[in-house]
């Protein structure tokens, strides 16, 4: 229990509610004891917000005591949600990690999930920064600023660990970086298998990769295993064309829910989007914005975000191109997962729900479509297993 006059008064934000809450529900001049968790769900109530714990328990003589002069404010959740086909629920914006460098990873997760209003992280073991996620949630989950189930978590397993004996053990080497006792979703990250049991980018003397002839079958075989031992809550692929995802599809315990590919204005993705959604697969779509700052980028490559239409749109909306071309994925109902570690960018990035792109709009900004990947991995492309070596 806690006195609240014996509160420091000294931050205002604490000390607004303690009086709202004084002169709304108490006497006059009252000194009632509650306890913190009453108190919480009062802050909850008024403000929305969830925070860190105030107040210490009891010391040892029992004296009351204010823990800490700051409230931590979590904002909201600002995304909607989806439904997978097992029922599950996945936010459908969500923070991707490729490409966030270590030292940086950790306090954009921290940003986005409790200053940003983000509930879905996106991970992988190749992007080689999942402990520094796992320090982000360890963060947010253990001040009580957050609990796990509020945030969805997905990685995936890479092409190295494609034998079914290896998944489970790949899944379990993603859960301790994490931190986690579960993922709420686990992708094949790829339909190749790479060789196995060395580095994640194996290769010959000549540079050239060096492939497994493991098939993706027997890896969906690991992800059900990953599945029935409890430590995935849902189970999908990534970058899988059509063909893939039907062998998949006709060859499984447990269904994929998921396909995680390569979608933005450039690469509209239509027939594959339609394909999945026949068969109830959800889509996600990562380079949103066309990866601008992939590092194999060339001078001349096509710029989205210096479209005049998209700018035009834009300016009708008061938004930026980034909010226009992330407001186009969420309105064909897919999830979107774009990449950033600025906090200004993090918020700036899922500030699109207060706007919505007209008939006329959506087609306009489709109509940039092109078939350009900006993740075709052509090096690799004698792959038995490549997928974009047919139309979708």
């Amino acid at each position: 229990m806690i006195c609240t006059r014996n509160l420091y008064r000294s931050n205002l934000v604490v000390s607004s509610l303690l009086s709202t809450y004084n002169s709304a529900h108490l006497p006059f001049n009252s000194c009632p004891s509650i306890s913190f968790v009453q108190f919480e769900s009062f802050v909850n109530s008024l403000c929305g917000y969830k925070f860190g714990s105030l107040f210490n328990r009891y010391s040892a003589t029992g004296e009351r005591k204010f823990l800490s002069t700051s409230v931590k404010m979590v904002v909201p959740a600002k995304s909607g949600t989806l439904t997978l086909a097992d029922g599950k629920t996945i936010p459908q914006f969500g923070l991707g990690t490729w490409k966030s460098k270590p030292g940086e990873v950790r306090d954009a997760v921290y940003s986005a999930l409790t200053e940003a209003g983000y509930r879905h992280i996106d991970c992988a073991h190749v992007y080689g920064n999942e402990k520094e996620v796992g320090e982000a949630l360890k963060q947010a989950f253990s001040s009580g600023e957050l609990k796990r189930e509020d945030v969805f978590i997905t990685s995936k397993v890479w092409n190295t660990y494609h034998s079914r004996n290896l998944v489970m053990e790949a899944c379990k080497v993603t859960l301790k970086n994490l931190g986690l006792d579960y993922l709420d979703l686990y992708l094949i990250h790829w339909p190749m298998g790479y060789k196995e049991g060395g580095e994640e980018f194996p290769r010959g003397p000549d540079g050239k990769s060096i492939y497994s002839d493991v098939d993706f079958l027997d890896t969906w075989k690991g992800m059900e295993d990953c599945h029935k031992a409890g430590l995935v809550k849902s189970i999908g692929v990534s970058n899988f064309n059509s063909e893939q995802l039907q062998r998949v599809l006709d060859n499984s315990s447990i269904k994929p829910v998921m396909n995680q590919v390569e979608v933005h204005p450039y690469l509209a993705n239509e027939d594959l989007i339609k394909f999945c959604k026949e068969r109830k697969v959800l889509v996600t779509a990562y380079s949103p914005l066309g990866s601008p700052d992939r590092p194999w980028a060339k001078a001349g490559d096509p710029s989205l975000m210096d479209e005049p239409k998209i700018q035009e749109i834009a300016k009708r909306h008061n938004k930026t191109a980034a909010q226009v071309l992330l407001r186009w994925p969420i309105q064909r109902g897919i999830v979107v997962i774009p990449k950033s570690v600025t906090k200004a960018r993090i918020a700036e990035n899922i500030d699109i729900f207060d706007f919505e792109l007209n008939e006329e709009e959506m087609k306009t900004i489709s109509a940039f479509n092109r078939g350009w990947r900006a993740c075709a991995l052509g090096d690799i492309s004698d792959h038995p297993h490549y997928p974009f070596n047919i139309k979708f």
